[in-house]
C-alpha cells in the first residue's frame, strides 16, 4: 500500500510540473504575440517620392520625371506595412512637376499643354488600395477616376517600391495627349519622320515606413 501511494503521489507530482511547464511555455508564447502585436507600422509622409517615365517618338524614348510635392491624407497605423498603407490617400499638385530638364522649356509645356487642357488641370489624386495583399491605386486624373495595379518590392523591413502602368485613354486624356504632342511635334518626332506621343505612362513610388511601439 505504501509503495502505490508514494508512486501515486509521485504521478501527482510529475502532471503538476508537466502542466504547470506547459502554462508557462503557453504564457510565454502568449507575451511573445502580444509583443510583437503591438509593433505597428505607420507611414513616414515626407520620405514618399513619385516618378514617372513618359514616352516619344515611334521607337519609343523615355522620357523621366517626378513630383516634388505629395501630400498624404488618412494615414494610419497597422501591423503590417501594406496594413498600415491600406486606405491611405494623396494628392499632387501639378505644379510640382520636375523632369530636369536643362533647357527649362518642358515642364511649363506640360503643365500648359498637357495637364492644362484636362479638367481640374492643377491636382492628381488618389487612395492607396490593398486586398488579399495585392495592391493597386485608385488615380484621379482629368475628371476620371480608374484603378491601376501595382507590383511592390520590399527593399528592407521598413522601405517598399511600387511600381505600376497607366494608360492615358483609361481617363479620357487624349485630347491632353494629342495637345502636348502637337506642342512638341518637332522633339517628338523620330528619324522615320513621325511625331508621336505615347498614352502609356510608367510609374514609380517609394515609401517608407515606421515602427509604433
Amino acid at each position: 500500500m505504501k509503495k502505490l501511494a508514494f508512486t501515486f503521489l509521485c504521478t501527482l507530482v510529475i502532471l503538476f510540473s508537466s502542466c504547470k511547464d506547459t502554462k508557462k511555455n503557453q504564457d510565454n508564447k502568449d507575451v511573445e504575440v502580444a509583443a510583437k502585436s503591438s509593433e505597428m507600422f505607420s507611414l513616414i509622409p515626407d520620405s514618399t517620392k513619385v516618378s514617372f517615365t513618359a514616352y516619344k517618338t515611334t521607337d519609343k524614348l523615355p522620357v523621366g520625371g517626378t513630383f516634388k510635392i505629395i501630400n498624404i491624407t488618412d494615414a494610419h497605423e497597422g501591423i503590417t506595412t501594406l496594413e498600415a498603407l491600406n486606405g491611405t490617400k494623396f494628392s499632387i499638385p501639378v505644379s510640382s512637376l520636375f523632369t530636369n530638364d536643362p533647357t527649362g522649356t518642358r515642364d511649363p509645356k506640360l503643365i500648359e499643354f498637357f495637364f492644362g487642357v484636362m479638367n481640374n488641370p492643377e491636382l492628381i489624386s488618389g487612395t492607396f488600395k490593398v486586398e488579399n495583399e495585392k495592391c493597386s491605386i485608385d488615380v484621379t486624373l482629368n475628371g476620371e477616376t480608374q484603378n491601376i495595379p501595382l507590383t511592390y518590392e520590399t527593399v528592407d523591413e521598413n522601405k517598399l517600391t511600387f511600381k505600376g502602368m497607366m494608360d492615358l485613354e483609361n481617363w479620357n486624356a487624349m485630347d491632353a495627349v494629342a495637345s502636348i504632342n502637337k506642342a512638341c511635334e518637332v522633339l517628338h518626332t523620330g528619324k522615320d519622320g513621325i511625331s508621336k506621343t505615347w498614352s502609356e505612362v510608367a510609374l514609380q513610388a517609394e515609401v517608407m515606413l515606421q515602427k509604433n511601439n
